[in-house]
C-alpha cells in the first residue's frame, strides 16, 4: 500500500475508508497533509476525519500541489507515517515578550536523543524574520538536527491561516516535525554565480532600501534596461522580478536567491526572505530553458542516500521558479521524475525553501529552489 495518496476531493466519503485502513494496519500512524490554498474551507473536514479516528495530523496550505509533473489546485496529498514522529504547531511565532527561536528550541529539544533526526519546518510565508529565526535557532540546536523546510501560504502574499493539526488552524506560526530519518533532504536552485556584484547599503528586514547608496528600484531599473533591454515599471514589476532575482553571495561562493515580490511606495524592494545589511548582491538570471543541471544535481545527491528507482519522492517547488519557467516548470518536474526513477512525486508549490549549507550544516533560507526527499513512512 502506497504511503503517499492523492485524493482529488476532500470529502469524508473518500477520507474515512483510507484513514481507517491505515489506522487498522498501523495503529501508531499519523498523517502529513498538503492542501492547495483553494481548499482552505475543507481543512475542517480533514480535521474532523482525523479526530474521529484519534489520528495525529500535521498539515499546511500552499499555492498549489505537485501531482507527479503537474500542478493542481484542488484535492489533498496524504502522506503516512507508520509511527507518528514528534510534531508541533506553534501559533503567532513572533508574539510579544517571547523569543521565537527559543520557543522552537524548547519544543524540539525535549525529543532529541543521540540519534540525529531531521527537523522539518513549515513557516507561514508572511513571517518577516524567518532568516533571523533560523540563525538564532542554530545557536540553540546547532548540528543536533538536520534542517529542512518550506514556507506555506498564499501565492498572493496575503495573510491567511495556513498551518494546522487535528484541532487548530493558525497563521503567523510554525509547523514542525522531527523525522527519525537521518538522510535529510536535497535543496538546489541551479543559479550560476555572476561576475559583477553590488552592495545592499541599506536594508530593513525583507526590504532592500538602497543599493550602492542609491534608491534600490532606481538601480534595479537601470540594470534591467542596460543588461536585458527591459523597461521595468510598477505594473510589470512582479513578472520580471521572478525572472531576474537578486543573489546574496556568501563567503564560500554559494548563492542565496532572493526574489523581489513587491515594489514599495518608497522605492524599496520587498523580497521573500531577509536581506542582511551590506550584503553583497548580484542580479541573477534563471537557469537556461534546456538546462538539466539542477535535476542532475538533485538526482546525484539523492542517489547517495538510498536507491531511487521506484521510490516516492516528496518535492517542494518554488512558486517564483514556476512563474519564471512557465510551462518549462512541468518539464523540469517530469525530468526529475525520470532521472530519479521515482514511482510517485508528491508535494507542493512553496514560498521559500530551507536547507543545510553543507552536511549537518547551517540552515539557510532560499528562494527559487527545489527541496526533495525520499519519502519513507517507517
Amino acid at each position: 500500500m502506497s504511503s503517499c495518496i492523492y485524493l482529488a476531493v476532500v470529502k469524508r466519503s473518500a477520507l474515512d475508508p483510507l484513514l481507517a485502513g491505515w489506522r487498522e494496519i498501523w495503529p501508531q500512524c499519523g498523517v502529513l497533509a498538503l492542501l492547495p490554498e483553494a481548499e482552505l474551507p475543507r481543512v475542517a473536514v480533514l480535521q474532523e476525519a482525523c479526530r474521529a479516528l484519534a489520528l495525529p495530523l500535521s498539515g499546511a496550505l500552499f499555492p498549489a500541489l505537485l501531482l507527479d509533473s503537474e500542478f493542481v489546485t484542488q484535492g489533498v496529498w496524504l502522506l503516512r507515517f507508520d509511527q507518528m514522529p514528534p510534531a508541533g504547531l506553534i501559533p503567532d511565532l513572533n508574539a510579544p515578550e517571547q523569543d521565537p527561536a527559543e520557543r522552537i528550541a524548547d519544543a524540539v529539544a525535549v525529543h532529541l536523543t543521540d540519534q540525529r533526526p531531521t527537523l522539518f519546518m513549515v513557516f507561514d510565508a508572511m513571517l518577516p524574520n524567518i532568516g533571523s529565526i533560523l540563525d538564532a535557532g542554530y545557536l540553540k540546536l546547532a548540528d543536533r538536527v538536520r534542517y529542512v523546510g518550506v514556507n506555506a501560504g498564499s501565492e498572493a502574499f496575503q495573510p491567511m491561516p495556513c498551518l494546522f493539526d487535528q484541532d487548530r488552524l493558525v497563521q503567523n506560526g510554525l509547523l514542525w516535525l522531527l523525522w527519525p530519518d537521518e538522510r535529510g533532504a536535497v535543496i538546489e536552485h541551479g543559479y550560476p554565480v555572476p561576475d559583477s556584484m553590488l552592495t545592499a547599503t541599506s536594508t530593513e528586514g525583507n526590504r532592500i532600501v538602497s543599493i550602492d547608496w542609491r534608491p534600490a528600484f532606481e538601480v534595479y531599473q537601470e540594470l534591467m534596461r542596460a543588461r536585458y533591454g527591459i523597461d521595468l515599471t510598477h505594473d510589470n514589476f512582479y513578472h520580471y522580478a521572478t525572472h531576474f532575482p537578486f543573489g546574496i553571495l556568501r563567503a564560500n561562493d554559494e548563492i542565496i536567491v532572493r526574489i523581489p515580490v513587491a515594489l514599495e511606495q518608497d522605492g524599496s524592494l520587498f523580497c521573500v526572505g531577509e536581506i542582511p545589511a551590506n550584503a553583497v548582491l548580484a542580479l541573477l538570471q534563471g537557469p537556461e530553458a534546456d538546462s538539466t543541471h539542477t535535476v542532475e544535481r538533485i538526482a546525484q545527491a539523492l542517489a547517495k542516500q538510498a536507491p531511487l528507482a521506484g521510490s516516492e519522492l516528496l518535492t517542494f517547488y518554488c512558486a517564483g521558479r514556476r512563474l519564471y519557467l512557465g510551462e518549462r516548470a512541468r518539464a523540469e518536474l517530469a525530468a526529475l521524475r525520470v532521472t530519479t526513477g521515482a514511482s510517485r512525486q508528491a508535494g507542493a508549490l512553496s514560498l521559500g525553501e530551507i536547507g543545510n549549507s553543507y552536511e549537518w550544516g547551517y540552515p539557510l533560507f532560499h528562494n527559487a529552489a527545489l527541496v526533495c526527499k525520499i519519502w519513507k513512512p517507517g
